[in-house]
């Protein structure tokens, strides 16, 4: 790649990286990635963690500086923000219909407005989810923690198949 590299193409570059813990979510469908600037020192990449203290986050660094290495480009600065937090509402359409394509129950909108003082005595509870393999909504919750700390794991009363679901956060 030459220096007339333009910033929609650092962020086609950057958006192409997969989520190591979800490969067929890009970090842009999963709404991590959130600026792609270009300047006379190069390329500064910006994503906001899921969570503070993901595992994933330099997996996902080298995954970006190969990407940009790849296309030639080796002045790439990768960093990561925690303010303001990322939520699942950052999560493309796109991406969430990858993930219930690929056998994960997509989290669905908050409830509670990000702006909104949390309100201890509201209780949100998940009853039922529909199974993502065979539809049926005779699911229930196995466990709040799945494969990750991000999804909880379910099970579908009817086909018998476990599955993960995205948790909103």
């Amino acid at each position: 790649m030459t220096a007339a590299t333009t910033t929609r193409t650092a962020w086609e570059i950057a958006a192409s990286v997969l989520d190591p813990e979800v490969p067929v979510l890009t970090i842009e469908d999963l709404g991590i990635l959130r600026t792609v600037e270009e300047d006379d020192d190069g390329v500064r990449v910006t994503i906001t963690p899921t969570y503070s203290g993901c595992p994933a986050m330099d997996s996902i660094r080298d995954d970006v500086l190969t990407a940009f290495h790849d296309a030639g480009r080796d002045d790439v600065r990768v960093d990561f923000v925690l303010a303001p937090a990322w939520t699942t509402d950052w999560m493309s359409e796109a991406g969430k219909r990858k993930l219930r394509a690929y056998g994960i129950v997509p989290p669905r909108p908050r409830e509670q407005p990000r702006d909104e003082p949390p309100d201890p005595r509201r209780v949100l509870l998940q009853l039922t989810l529909r199974c993502p393999q065979c539809g049926s909504p005779d699911t229930r919750e196995l466990s709040r923690f799945g494969s990750t700390a991000c999804k909880s794991l379910w099970v579908c009363n009817a086909c018998r198949e476990p599955f993960d679901h995205f948790k909103a956060i």
